[in-house]
């Protein structure tokens, strides 16, 4: 993540104003953290007051708590501020215990009997792809990944479908500072041979990964599409070399992409339904 510039103040006229309010100080505070999240960088104080017309010493009252609670965490310079730990594990929870589980579980599962393979729904979290759910293949040959496990993005499936959709510099961030690991003899770990995957990956819409993470193992991925901004989610089919070849694999991805239109209209629904049950 880089620090956010600034040349002059925001004002309310502004596309870049930011309102910071609520009818309480935790309110006010969770209005804060929306602006601090919804940004791919790094904030300074002064950048705040800039983006929100809050007065310095409030703002610095703000984030004072904020960090007390691991909500935020100050970087290294001391001027800057990012997102804590606690509230990246308060995110992933909400992914991972959506009230819509259950019809996403239904998706799921019905694609797993339709292609007779392993399927899970995925997000990315920091540097790494976590399974929201998953479903098993009953055939007795299979690779056991329970929901919560995490795998690295640089290779899996899942995790250059979501790297793809980044720009280079929010993927030079979050990779470009740790040496990308070998995890088989197949791992992309020269930078550039992984951005000419990504590229490819961009342009046919679906990632593969070619025993990249774990031998014997192939799998592929598709986003679940969103009405704007990135995919959040990937729903994907994994299968050992053993029964399934690269062909194969390519062979379900209009499957896959039925799976990802179904799980988007259950997001898409549920702002909707939760007014009618109000």
């Amino acid at each position: 993540m880089h620090a956010a510039s600034h040349t002059s103040p925001a004002s309310p006229a502004s596309p870049e104003w930011f309102a910071v309010n609520g009818d309480t100080p935790a309110l006010r505070l969770f209005s804060l953290l929306e602006t601090i999240a919804a940004h791919d960088r790094l904030f300074s104080l002064q950048g705040l007051v800039e983006e929100t017309g809050l007065p310095k010493p409030t703002l610095h009252r703000m984030l004072q708590q904020l960090e007390a609670g691991g909500l935020i965490q100050r970087q290294g310079d001391g001027r800057h501020y990012s997102t804590g730990v606690r509230l990246r594990r308060l995110a992933g929870q909400l992914l991972r215990n959506s009230t819509y589980h259950g019809a996403q579980h239904a998706v799921l599962r019905a694609l797993v009997d339709e292609l007779g393979e392993s399927c899970n729904i995925t997000a990315l979290e920091g540097s790494e792809v976590v399974y929201l759910d998953r479903v098993e293949t009953a055939a007795p040959l299979r690779f056991y990944l329970q929901p919560g496990s995490r795998v690295p993005a640089h290779c899996s499936a899942s995790g250059k479908m979501f790297l793809s959709q980044m720009s280079p510099a929010q993927r030079h961030r979050l990779l470009g500072h740790a040496p990308l690991s070998a995890y088989t003899a197949k791992t992309l770990t020269d930078p550039a041979l992984l951005e000419q995957e990504l590229a490819r990956v961009r342009r046919d819409g679906h990632a593969l990964d070619d025993e990249e993470f774990l031998p014997g193992l192939l799998c592929a991925a598709v986003p679940v599409p969103v009405a704007s901004g990135r995919p959040h989610l990937c729903v994907a089919v994994q299968a050992p070399v053993m029964r399934v070849d690269a062909d194969r694999v390519l062979q379900m991805l209009p499957a896959l992409r039925r799976a990802a239109d179904a799980l988007s209209q259950i997001e898409s629904e549920a702002p909707r339904n939760v007014a009618a049950s109000a």
